[in-house]
């Protein structure tokens, strides 16, 4: 193991307060050091911003400014959480909460219940479709499974908006709200799932959050031994907060500001949960004295992704739009973007598995590649091509890690092993601490060699080999490491959540991918009616699927390959088109007013926007074909020149080096590499043209309607021998 891999799997605790703002950039470090009253961290995809809320905690732990016992850090998931209380700890600021709201309010309802209304908590469920079903059957309305699921939905999307049965149609009517079966239906169906909730002596995930709501607000008593107890807070991925979830955190906080909130509006996908960024836009207005940081410094991902990424978003329409950060990779750059159109879906996906096999050939972890989809239907086909393809993978969004039955039975026979130490005929003459574990795991069930095929075999032998690899890792780190030491380990990472990676091509959809990165991410099915999907009818549900595709590109640390098919399956009539979101993105498409048909060139519109600015649009198009010997053209390098690579070239040297000039100063001021502006083949194209006005320059490809809207003028303006003005601010 290298000295980078030790210190990255055990760091040390820093020495000193100062120590632990090291490494951060200048605008981490000024999240971390900003400790009082209220902080508004605004923070896009790849920036670091669990680095800097949790260097923020373990700065002010360290240097005597917060308690560590008065600090409560929420996030929206277990893994989140694990991962911060991870990360604290590693910091030397392990006193510090790090849970879910639902995780923080259960411990509070626990625990204040007796005093408030006496007697035990109510029995909390798991699951509450079986108790809708319930209620269908007591109203006497038959529902499938698909319309169960659906209801038990729109009944939690209810509960978080703080919505109650009777007000339930008025408030999906004025929200414009899909209800999927009849108002008053869903709300009949709602009133009676909470009698019989009432009659059955059990409560709902949703309703840990409205009862601890309820004792806050009526037991000032319980609501003041609360905030002495916590009196300061951090919210991770606050653009995902309900309105359930605020009034929570404003009762938690009083007339108290000491508040921190992250998040980025661009990446707001659950707004069909009751999620909403208007907490997150709003917060300056709220709080007007705050301090505001924006992390746009992305360190996960190539220029060329974050380029892709900054384009979906320029886009973009509506008010999560307006406050979009744009991206600045601060890594070495990589390859473009691969866009792949296949007749069907069985051939996408047996593409895919192809690609990712030659990946895995070439030295790519399988545990560093992602196939990403819309929907979990979509996952059946990419199970079966990466099995036939002889490829490991994981589904994402089975149990955790550690709560899965073969790591929590492994974990037993390894603390047993320990336990007995020599005793254990298992491990006579076996002397190192990674050979131990493969003799005990070995009884479990695993083999040095996968189990052909896929499916639960093949899942439980990779929780079993990702045991195995950390125990690898672990004795590397640790010299002289025991059975006994890696128990130990395996406990503290199963109580932080902090699950070893499983060595396998993940498959998750775009929902559940939130969060993670890979070197390597397929965004597969990227079509009409899937991206966006076809029930997003409305210009905010648009909005929400362009963003849902963004977190997706996001996911990719330097291979991004996107993905479509023709038809569903082979034989099928080809009548689907790539997703209207990549018009202008992909080579050989420009931006759209509406949908994208086809590739090649076309003139421009020009209108007068709702804001009263002038606009340009693309309209429609024709093939791309040679200027000069009229071949149709389909390579993107010869569309972007209007020319066969060898075909005489008319280029005008001059106007292509002041073009260049020009470029290097608009790159150094926008702190981006200078293919960001303009590439040299579309460089090269507007020097060979030399366009004389906007529709000259806007039918060359490569000069998007973004591109034309920011630069044309001073484009134009070197074209005509004339200085251009300055256009080096803003977008």
């Amino acid at each position: 193991m290298t000295a980078a891999t030790h210190s990255t799997l055990f760091p040390q605790v820093p020495d000193t307060a100062d120590a632990v703002l090291d490494g951060l950039d200048p605008e981490q470090r000024e999240v971390a050091t900003a400790l009082h009253g209220p902080v508004c961290v605004l923070a896009g995809a790849g920036t670091g911003k669990t680095r800097a809320i949790t260097h923020r905690i373990a700065y002010g732990v360290r240097a005597g400014i917060l308690q560590p016992s008065s600090v409560l850090a929420v996030t929206f998931t277990n893994r989140a959480a694990g991962e911060m209380r991870g990360r604290l700890r590693q910091l030397g600021a392990g006193g510090v909460q790090a849970r879910t709201f639902h995780s923080a309010a259960l411990r509070q309802l626990q625990y204040f219940w007796p005093k408030a209304v006496g007697g035990s908590l109510p029995r909390l469920i798991d699951r509450k479709i079986q108790l809708v079903a319930d209620a269908a059957a007591a109203c006497r309305i038959r529902l499938d499974r698909g319309e169960l699921r659906d209801v038990t939905a729109e009944i939690e999307w209810s509960k978080v908006t703080q919505t109650v049965p009777a007000d339930y149609a008025a408030v999906a009517a004025k929200t414009g709200r899909q209800s999927p079966r009849d108002p008053a239906e869903i709300a009949q169906l709602y009133a009676t799932y909470e009698d019989l909730k009432r009659d059955r002596a059990v409560i709902d995930f949703e309703d840990v959050l409205l009862l601890t709501v309820a004792i806050l607000q009526d037991r000032h008593d319980i609501a003041e031994q609360v905030r002495s107890q916590y009196q300061h807070f951090v919210v991770d991925e606050y653009q995902d907060v309900s309105p359930l979830q605020q009034r929570l955190l404003e009762l938690w906080l009083g007339e108290r500001d000491s508040l921190c909130v992250v998040g980025d509006a661009s990446q707001t996908i659950y707004s069909f949960t009751g999620a909403t960024p208007d907490h997150l836009l709003d917060f300056r207005t709220r709080h007007p004295g705050a301090t505001v940081v924006k992390l746009v410094r992305d360190y996960r991902s190539s220029p060329q992704v974050v380029h892709l990424a900054n384009g979906l978003l320029s886009q973009a329409r509506g008010r999560a739009a307006d406050h979009r950060l744009e991206l600045i990779s601060q890594r070495a750059p990589g390859p473009e973007p691969v866009y792949a159109e296949y007749t069907d879906e069985p051939a996408e996906a047996e593409g895919a598995a192809r690609r990712i096999r030659d990946l895995i050939a070439s030295g790519i972890p399988a545990g560093e590649i992602a196939v990403l989809f819309r929907t979990n239907s979509q996952s059946e086909i990419y199970e079966q091509a990466l099995a036939d393809a002889g490829v490991p993978y994981q589904l994402r969004g089975a149990e955790r890690f550690f709560d899965r039955p073969e790591v929590r039975k492994a974990g037993a026979a390894l603390r047993a092993a320990a336990r007995f130490g020599a005793n254990d005929s298992l491990l006579d003459d076996v002397v190192d601490l990674p050979s131990q574990v493969r003799a005990v795991l070995s009884g479990e069930g695993w083999t040095s060699q996968p189990p052909a095929g896929s499916g639960a075999v093949r899942e439980r032998w990779e929780s079993l080999a990702a045991l195995v690899h950390l125990a690898q890792d672990f004795a590397a780190a640790k010299q002289g490491a025991t059975l006994g030491d890696l128990v130990a380990e395996l406990d503290e990472r199963a109580s932080a959540q902090h699950a070893p990676t499983v060595q396998g091509v993940t498959l998750a959809s775009l929902h559940s991918a939130k969060g993670l990165e890979w070197d390597v991410v397929f965004l597969v099915g990227v079509a009409e009616g899937m991206m966006p999907i076809t029930y997003a009818k409305t210009d905010e549900q648009i909005e929400e699927e362009r963003r849902l595709l963004y977190v997706g590109v996001t996911r990719a640390r330097e291979h991004l390959l996107v993905s479509w098919a023709l038809s569903r399956s082979p034989g099928g009539r080809p009548n689907r088109r790539p997703s209207r979101f990549l018009d202008g993105l992909r080579p050989g498409s420009v931006a759209t007013a509406g949908r994208s048909v086809g590739g090649g060139s076309g003139g421009i519109e020009r209108g007068i926007g709702s804001s009263g600015g002038t606009v340009v649009r693309r309209t429609s198009r024709t093939p791309a074909r040679c200027r000069v010997c009229g071949r149709t053209l389909t390579d993107a390098g010869e569309m972007k020149l209007m020319r066969c690579e060898d075909c005489p070239s008319d280029m005008d040297e001059g106007l292509y080096e002041r073009l260049r000039e020009w470029r290097a100063v608009q790159a150094q001021r926008s702190g981006q590499p200078a293919f960001c502006v303009f590439t040299d083949k579309t460089l090269m194209a507007i020097a060979e043209a030399a366009p004389d006005d906007e529709g000259e320059l806007a039918r060359i490809p490569g000069v998007g309607v973004r591109k034309f809207n920011r630069f044309g003028a001073d484009v134009l303006a070197i074209c005509a021998g004339q200085e251009p003005a300055d256009s080096g601010e803003g977008d």
